[in-house]
């Protein structure tokens, strides 16, 4: 709430499977101003450097193989709202620097094009990797770092949060037996003591597999 109706960058670390994804989508709802307005996300992670700078920032019509047709890019998409880009360790040194240009002066140009695109969009990132060790070993560009960290969320890994899991397990009861046409409604105050009692090195999703599986058989 204290930096949902700002526009400065966030960047959420945690370990993968602790729900970075849902705090972005938590703080951009949270914007009464912008909430009804894009919201684009990105796992960079998936992508080869290539693609990946067309999927940010679009092409022209024969940039390369296969560029059929124009197409924009998802700042554009993102335009007067938030673009989310998860696994920002991903971004190579050439496409650090054409983020870093967006984030300061809020301008790209389509890879093929020349020709300059302004927009204001809202950045939020996501690692679950340590970026200032990353910096040490000259992967990750200082300044864009401190661009990207103005706001800071470190997510607690679930077994530092134990007092989250009846919570979230009967959420997870919920949409799983609806999604799995499952008259289920809870669980026994053994099972879910053994769940509290898990360290869950895979996180909420690890937790999330466990109770669909249950709930399926």
């Amino acid at each position: 709430e204290a930096i949902s109706n700002t526009r400065a960058t966030v960047l959420i670390h945690g370990e993968s499977g602790t729900g970075k994804r849902l705090i972005a989508h938590a703080i951009h709802k949270c914007n009464e101003q912008e909430k009804n307005k894009p919201f684009v996300e990105v796992s960079c992670g998936a992508l080869t450097e290539t693609l990946l700078e067309s999927e940010l920032f679009g092409h022209v019509k024969g940039a390369f193989t296969g560029a059929i047709k124009d197409k924009p890019g998802r700042f554009e998409l993102a335009n007067g709202g938030t673009i989310f880009l998860d696994e920002i360790d991903a971004f190579s040194p050439a496409l650090q620097v054409k983020l870093l240009r967006v984030l300061q002066e809020g301008e790209f140009e389509r890879v093929g094009d020349n020709h300059t695109i302004k927009v204001d969009v809202r950045v939020i990132t996501a690692t679950n990797q340590n970026l200032e060790a990353l910096i040490a070993q000259n992967k990750f560009r200082k300044d864009l770092y401190y661009r990207l960290n103005i706001i800071a969320i470190e997510l607690p890994p679930l077994r530092e949060r134990k007092g989250d899991i009846p919570l979230l397990v009967n959420e997870l009861i919920k949409r799983h037996a609806k999604q799995n046409n499952k008259k289920i409604t809870g669980i026994s105050p053994e099972a879910l003591e053994i769940l509290i009692n898990c360290d869950w090195p895979g996180n909420i999703r690890e937790l999330e597999n466990v109770i669909e599986r249950a709930i399926i058989l």
